[in-house]
Formats: C-alpha cells, sequence, structure tokens
C-alpha cells in the first residue's frame, strides 16, 4: 500500500469544520505543519484563540480525519495556541503590552452587561488567555465588587498604577480610587480623560486581551470613548426585550460609525427556568438577540439564562465561572470567550509592533 501523501492528509483535515472559526483548520490556516514517515503522520496545529476547553476534543476530530486516509497507520496531533495582535481604528495605536482590547457594550443599563464582561474576561482566562478587566462604566464602577477587590492600587514610580489581581485576571478600575459610596458627578470630557489615563497609566503586564466594561448607552461618552480607545472588536450585550434590542441597535451603529468590528451578539436574561419546579419561561420575549444578528449580518454569541444564582455569585465577589466552573451558565459564558475570540482572530493583524518608532532629532 502507497504511503499518504500530505495532499491527502490535508484534504482529510479539511472535512473537520471547526465550529468556532466557521471553517476547516487548513483554510484557516492552523495547520502549521504534517510530517510523514510511512504510515505514521504527525500534525502541528494552531489555533490563534485560547480554547483549552475543546483542545481534547478538536485533536480527536483531526486524529480520526486523519486516520481514515488509506496508507495511515497512526495519528499523532499536537496542539498549541498562539494570539496575535489584531487591527484597532486606523487613526488609533495600540496599548503597549496589550494586543486585543474586546469592548463589552449595551444600548441601555440593566441588561447585565457588566456581569457578562466580568464573566467572559473570567472565561477567557480559563481557556487558556492572559486576560485584564477596565471597568470604564465611571458613573457606575461594580467590578472591584464582582472580582471581590479591596484596597487601592500601588504606584511604584509615582505616575503609573499597577493593575489589581483577582482569579488571575489584571484588573483596573475607577472603582479602586474612591469610596463606593461616593457619585461621579462628572461631565463628558472628565470621564473620557479618567478612562484615558486609567487605561494608559496601567502597567499592564502582556496581556493577550483586555475587555472594556464600556458605560450603557450610546451618549457623548460612549461615542468619545469608541473613538479614543484602539479596540479590535466590540461585544453588545442585550436582552431578547424589544425595547432593550432598539438601544442596542444604536450601540451596533454606533460601533459601525467608528470602524470598530462587532465580534457578535449576546442575548441576556433569554430563558428563566424555576427553580423549583423547572419551567421554563421566556420572560422578557424569545429569539430577539439572534433576530437582531442575523438581520446585520453579525454572529449571534449565544444566550444566557436567567438564573438567581450568576446574580447571587456575582454579588458576592466569586463570578459563575470560577464559582461553578462545572455548571450550565460557566460553560456558556466559556462557549461565547471561544466564539468571540476565533471572530477575532479572523480579522486583519496588527503589525504596529513590528515597526520601530522613528526619532528625529536636530543636532
Amino acid at each position: 500500500m502507497a504511503d499518504p501523501t500530505r495532499e491527502q492528509v490535508e484534504e482529510a483535515i479539511k472535512t473537520y469544520i471547526e465550529p468556532h472559526l466557521e471553517t476547516d483548520l487548513v483554510s484557516a490556516k492552523s495547520v502549521k505543519d504534517v510530517k510523514i514517515d510511512g504510515g505514521k503522520v504527525g500534525v502541528d496545529l494552531q489555533l490563534g484563540f485560547p480554547a483549552k476547553g475543546i483542545h481534547d476534543e478538536l485533536i480527536a476530530a483531526v486524529k480520526a480525519a486523519v486516520e481514515a486516509v488509506d496508507g495511515v497507520t497512526g495519528c499523532e496531533v499536537t496542539l498549541e495556541t498562539k494570539v496575535q495582535a489584531h487591527s484597532v481604528q486606523k487613526s488609533l495605536k495600540p496599548i503597549d503590552n496589550v494586543k486585543n482590547i474586546i469592548a463589552i457594550a449595551s444600548g441601555k443599563g440593566g441588561v447585565g452587561k457588566s456581569t457578562t464582561a466580568v464573566n467572559l474576561a473570567l472565561a477567557l482566562s480559563a481557556e487558556g488567555g492572559r486576560v485584564g478587566i477596565l471597568d470604564a462604566d465611571i458613573y457606575g464602577p461594580s467590578q472591584p465588587r464582582m472580582l471581590g477587590i479591596s484596597g487601592k492600587p500601588e504606584s511604584k514610580d509615582g505616575n503609573t498604577l499597577e493593575p489589581m489581581m483577582s482569579y488571575h485576571l489584571q484588573a483596573m478600575s475607577i472603582g479602586f480610587l474612591i469610596d463606593e459610596e461616593t457619585p461621579m458627578i462628572w461631565r463628558g470630557p472628565m470621564v473620557t480623560q479618567a478612562l484615558e489615563q486609567l487605561l494608559n497609566d496601567t502597567n499592564w503586564e502582556e496581556l493577550d486581551y483586555l475587555v472594556i466594561d464600556l458605560p450603557p448607552g450610546t451618549g457623548d461618552t460612549q461615542l468619545t470613548l469608541a473613538q479614543k480607545v484602539p479596540v479590535s472588536g466590540a461585544i453588545i450585550v442585550t436582552t431578547p426585550q424589544d425595547i432593550a434590542l432598539l438601544d442596542a441597535r444604536k450601540g451596533f451603529k454606533m460601533f459601525e460609525k467608528v470602524e470598530v468590528p462587532i465580534l457578535g451578539i449576546v442575548e441576556n436574561m433569554s430563558i428563566h427556568i424555576c427553580s423549583n419546579c423547572g419551567h421554563e419561561e421566556h420572560i422578557f420575549g424569545e429569539g430577539g438577540g439572534r433576530l437582531m444578528a442575523e438581520q446585520y449580518g453579525v454572529n449571534f454569541l449565544g444566550a444566557l439564562p436567567l438564573e438567581t444564582r450568576i446574580r447571587e455569585e456575582t454579588d458576592s465577589g466569586k463570578p459563575t465561572v470560577v464559582a461553578e466552573p462545572e455548571s450550565r451558565p460557566a460553560q456558556i459564558y466559556r462557549e461565547i470567550a471561544r466564539k468571540a475570540a476565533a471572530q477575532l482572530s479572523r480579522q486583519a493583524k496588527s503589525y504596529a509592533a513590528k515597526f520601530p518608532n522613528i526619532v528625529i532629532q536636530n543636532n
């Protein structure tokens, strides 16, 4: 029997469509090497997004596809992850030590944006990414409470701040610098300046992703932030309710206007499951987030249930992804994180870090 060829092996790998990339691994340029020694085949894969939760499943699928080729007696598959920096708005340059910034936005308050943001950041970390979270919701900073962090950040040089740490996340928030009960009575320009300082004056340490929890709404402040923060992609959080979807559309249009790609839509509070009898009920309507994603041609990343424990765990400073990592909501958050990161990995890469800064000096 003739030895298998590289072309045969690659054709076999093409039969497996990776669900997060929505294409095969050859077309996605995730097959880095194919080694053939008689009937033994070695395949080296490299994903551009963290996906620790599906590594075994992915390796098994590729192994099975290759071993079905005539002449293959065995296949060994290796898999590594390499997150690349992706392009941002044309007029902006990336932040030092931060490969990608993902903005979490909502058209209105009360849809669970901050809860979604912290759980998605923790989910990206659980999948193997180096992740930070910036609480840009200046008027209602909630990430310190949600991450169970108290105290103030240190400054080693008097000019920059060291990020706070919680559950392997690097975190920064205006809430670390003020008393929890102090209201932020600031005008728009002050809010924008405060956020820029928090973003640029924090010593982020080699992040694959910085998740930014934006203020709710689509006013002047949100538009200015979207124009001044170098964002690789945005995620819109909504509920199935018609009013929430109406405002979510405004958020979508805002990012479109400033040329920030939408990674997808997350539908929160999609279904309520009674804790006593298990009855399922669509309190806020059904399928609105998915319909909106179809209308605008973007990914529907997932739907999260309305569950008391999500609120209780986040309020107690231990969000669902770390409090109950095997629970259904935690698994949904991780699946949403994988889908969003995979979508980002398919976008144009940023080469800003490869070019040196050119300084012209007059002697």
